[in-house]
């Protein structure tokens, strides 16, 4: 007889005995030494209080049959069991939410001035005890009546949830909350100036987070193979397949999550209590935490003896550079004389005790112990003291200098930014094109109609109503173009691990929701992706830039339908291969996270809004026009939306149908299939937007859209009358015009908007939402009347939104304003700023229109000067008179008279 339960057992009852000796001595640790208990100790004994019941639990269910085939458990001990899974299924939440709490309140105390650490803090606070009570209160009321979850047999009106597709269910904020707990406090610990061994250590200590989260998704699978097996076992039983119970034993299958569930539990709490160690560490092995060579003020070896607590040795300011201030709020206040005063460099070791004492946490008394007194080093070194000592090299986990202004590049200097943002486009060109498969796989196993087929796609472009006004603008206008692609980032893996219970409970409405959030996230990444690529470098380029890096995007949504249907949604024809899906899912969520911390750390240039209205103020009287009483800058950027709306709209339309108007018009089955042919439009399209970017090096950017909007109609026309494979061609034709529209209306709209650009790029984004409209009305249309004639949808709303480029064209004050002017950008900044000002571009109809003062006696003498390094100035900004918005450098200081 095949036998789990001896690993099962053991297997728990040693990482809980881990568990165990470690929450002992933090309580040793913070009883003895620190001589104080905080909130988060006391939340840490809960969990482990929690965790006594869960691994109690777990022992009895496995005493009872756990571990076994379904055939070989007594159906005496069927009740016991099932009490003790329900146990062990309503401990699990609570245990885990006492648990991240209590790390969560814990990094609270690393500063009070960190504002965003604190919010996201809060956050990710609220997030962990909102959905724990909800999936707490969700396993313990599984069934109706809550007795019928542990009674046995089982009454025969009870209805239950089955409590694996439960934790399935929950997987995505354990690991959400998992990632975020994780990844939290890094933007303040690559901060730090400590010694090497320090440094080494603090990583170690909280990368250990990482294994949590990796026990966290081998525990998913389990429950994969678990839920799995319930699925074929209620198959069988329906068709009465005799030979598929050996695949539908629960309690085989079951035992092995159970017993990884519990390993979650004990791994969190061994690594949470893991900093809580540091003052009983160094009390038992002082000289494990220092530096052999660590050399103190006066430039020589510091041994200090076994018995001294390093909590109490001296430390300075430079190791903790970021933490200064909120070491001198939280302190006593009292200043005084010998080794506890405060002095001109920072604080020395006596107020480290004095903070230690006053319940400051283990975590920061690890940071504030390192005895290399850094600033009075460099002070001696520097000859304050009239000593020059040996110098002690460190290093940063993160040194870079901040880059200028994205509105001062050139375009060799704004090549590698591009680069960089430009993954967010294919980023995203993939997830749309992956969830238009997985959409129409859905739509099969769950039996829906086209009408919900739609109202799925509507919810993707929904987000776009949402995203933008509600994220999108609040932290691009705040904070700046990075921290609104790492949120959209966050927001689209939660999206994407959304996916989880919508594909574990086949449930329509929580597809819709995942669908929202994924298309709020993208939806704020496009708010600050699009407008960066626009503004980064020279104004005349901002159409070519944008349309290669949409044609990017547009590589994506060819690869991803191909990836989708040939290899990863290949054989998803039920239930349980759609959750197979979510490993999928799971790697884009991961890959999101990555590159959020990828663009914390990257020098990504900004753009201030004084920097915008300078720009826009060196075509004053092109952006001050007006044309009747409305000024010709909002009139183009009201249209922009309008036209954006159309635009979008329609090509959804378009994209939305295509496949029905090949079958329709296909002659016979042979040769390629719609599918086939929705891939070369979809690489037509990809084709198009880099032809259009190698158009506008030659004819200007409102005579291209002009151009693409009548090939819209035109094709789209023919679209209803042209039959057979001509038809066909006439539909791939409109994606090829359809291509270049997108990047020009939305860089042209950007223009002249000044201090107002950020503003003007999140309603164009939102202008994205057209996507959820028009689709519906083509298909009613497509019913009424066929396929064909559906095709008139998008050749009135094409004509609608040909209004832009027809204004565009024919006002002559909305072609100074939009028309694109060579070396548009800010210079550097020059010995005599007066004179810097006047040198601004003049346009005209030439190659190189705005260069005919440069022979002038009143143009600047001064060619683009190279500036001292940043690194010489980082200390000095009191003195340059910079500017900055999000804590990026903008304006460099004017040259000294000489």
């Amino acid at each position: 007889m095949q036998d789990r339960k001896a690993a099962v057992l053991v297997v728990s009852i040693i990482f809980f005995a881990i568990a165990t000796a470690i929450v002992a001595l933090r309580f040793i640790s913070r009883i003895a030494i620190v001589k104080k208990i905080l909130l988060h100790d006391y939340l840490m004994l809960l969990a482990w209080v929690l965790d006594l019941g869960l691994s109690v639990s777990l022992y009895i269910a496995t005493s009872q049959g756990l571990g076994l085939h379904e055939k070989d458990v007594k159906s005496a001990n069927q009740g016991s069991l099932n009490r003790a899974e329900y146990t062990f299924t309503v401990l699990y939440n609570p245990a885990l939410m006492a648990m991240k709490t209590s790390i969560l309140v814990f990094y609270l105390t690393l500063t009070r001035t960190e504002k965003f650490f604190r919010w996201a803090n809060y956050v990710t606070l609220a997030v962990v005890n909102v959905a724990g009570f909800a999936l707490t209160f969700v396993n313990l009321f599984q069934c109706r009546p809550v007795s019928a979850a542990f009674t046995y047999p089982v009454p025969a009106h009870a209805t239950c949830t089955d409590i694996v597709t439960l934790y399935l269910s929950s997987a995505p904020v354990n690991i959400i909350t998992d990632l975020l707990i994780l990844v939290l406090p890094m933007p303040i610990l690559t901060r730090m100036r400590l010694p090497q061994k320090q440094k080494i250590i603090l990583v170690l200590t909280f990368s250990c987070g990482f294994f949590v989260a990796v026990v966290d998704v081998i525990r998913i699978a389990y429950l994969q193979n678990a839920s799995t097996s319930r699925y074929l076992s209620y198959k069988a039983y329906d068709t009465a397949y005799n030979d598929s119970v050996e695949y539908s034993d629960f309690t085989w299958y079951a035992s092995l999550a159970f017993m990884w569930t519990a390993i979650e539990v004990n791994v969190g709490m061994i690594c949470a209590c893991v900093p809580s160690l540091k003052p009983l560490v160094s009390r038992i092995f002082p000289r494990m935490l220092r530096d052999t060579n660590e050399v103190t003020c006066d430039g020589s070896v510091e041994h200090p003896p076994p018995s001294v607590d390093t909590a109490a040795t001296a430390f300075s300011p430079a190791d903790l550079r970021p933490m200064a201030p909120a070491l001198r709020n939280s302190g006593s206040g009292a200043t005084g004389s010998g080794s506890g005063s405060r002095t001109e460099t920072g604080w020395s070791g006596d107020d480290t005790i004095r903070n230690s004492s006053a319940g400051q946490s283990t975590f920061m008394e690890f940071l504030l112990s390192s005895q290399r007194r850094e600033n009075d080093e460099e002070a001696d070194a520097t000859g304050t003291n009239g000593t020059v000592q040996r110098h002690i090299p460190f290093f940063d986990f993160v040194n870079m200098n901040q880059p200028k202004s994205m509105l001062k590049m050139t375009n060799k200097e704004s090549i590698l930014p591009i680069a960089l943002t430009t993954i967010l486009f294919f980023l995203w060109g993939f997830a749309y094109g992956l969830l238009d498969i997985l959409n129409t796989q859905f739509q099969e196993v769950v039996h829906l109609d086209s009408w919900s087929s739609l109202g799925m796609h509507g919810a993707y472009y929904g987000g776009y109503v949402v995203g933008p006004f509600l994220v999108g603008y609040p932290v691009l206008t705040k904070w700046g173009f990075k921290p609104t692609f790492m949120t959209g980032l966050f927001i689209y893996a939660c999206g994407s691990l959304i996916f989880w219970p919508s594909a574990v409970l086949t449930s329509f409405s929580a597809y819709i929701v995942s669908n929202l959030v994924v298309g709020c996230g993208i939806s704020v990444l496009e708010t600050a992706a699009n407008p960066f690529i626009a503004l980064c470098g020279p104004q005349e380029n901002s159409e070519i830039r944008l349309n290669i890096s949409q044609g990017v995007q547009a590589i994506g949504s060819v690869v991803s339908p191909l990836l989708a249907k040939k290899v990863l949604f290949k054989q998803v024809n039920d239930a349980p291969s759609l959750v197979d899906v979510q490993w999928t899912y799971l790697a884009i969520a991961l890959f999101d996270m990555l590159l959020a911390v990828v663009f914390y750390y990257m020098p990504i240039p900004e753009a201030s809004d004084e920097d915008l209205k300078e720009l826009a103020s060196r075509r004053h009287a092109d952006n001050s026009a007006k044309v009747g009483p409305i000024p010709v800058v909002w009139l183009t950027l009201s249209l922009g939306v309008f036209s954006m709306f159309c635009y979008v709209g329609g090509q959804e339309a378009v994209s939305t149908n295509f496949q029905a108007l090949v079958e329709h018009l296909k002659p016979n089955s042979s040769g390629l299939s719609s599918f086939e042919y929705l891939t070369v439009g979809h690489t037509v399209f990809a084709i198009g937007r880099f032809l259009a970017a190698f158009a506008q090096w030659f004819f200007k950017p409102r005579w291209i859209l002009l151009v693409a909007y009548i090939g819209m109609v035109v094709f789209s026309i023919l679209c209803m009358n042209v039959s057979g494979y001509a038809g066909i061609a006439m539909a791939l034709m409109v994606y090829v015009f359809e291509s270049g529209a997108f990047s020009i209306i939305f860089a042209i709209s950007l223009r002249g908007t000044a201090q107002y650009t950020k503003t003007a790029a999140v309603i164009l984004t939102a202008a994205i939402s057209g996507g959820s409209v028009f689709p519906f009305p083509q298909y009613a249309a497509f019913r009424a009347r066929g396929i064909q004639y559906s095709f008139c949808v998008p050749v009135a709303v094409f004509c609608a939104g040909a209004i832009f480029p027809l204004y565009l064209n024919l006002v002559p004050a909305a072609r100074k304003q939009v028309d694109p002017v060579p070396n548009e950008y800010l210079r550097r900044h020059h010995p005599l700023r007066h004179l810097h000002k006047q040198d601004v571009a003049e346009k005209d109809e030439s190659p190189r229109g705005g260069s005919s003062r440069r022979g002038s006696g009143n143009s600047n003498p001064f060619p683009d000067l190279q500036r001292p390094a940043a690194s010489h100035r980082r200390h000095h900004t009191d003195l340059t008179g910079s500017t900055s918005t999000g804590g990026i450098m903008h304006e460099l200081a004017p040259w000294p008279n000489t």
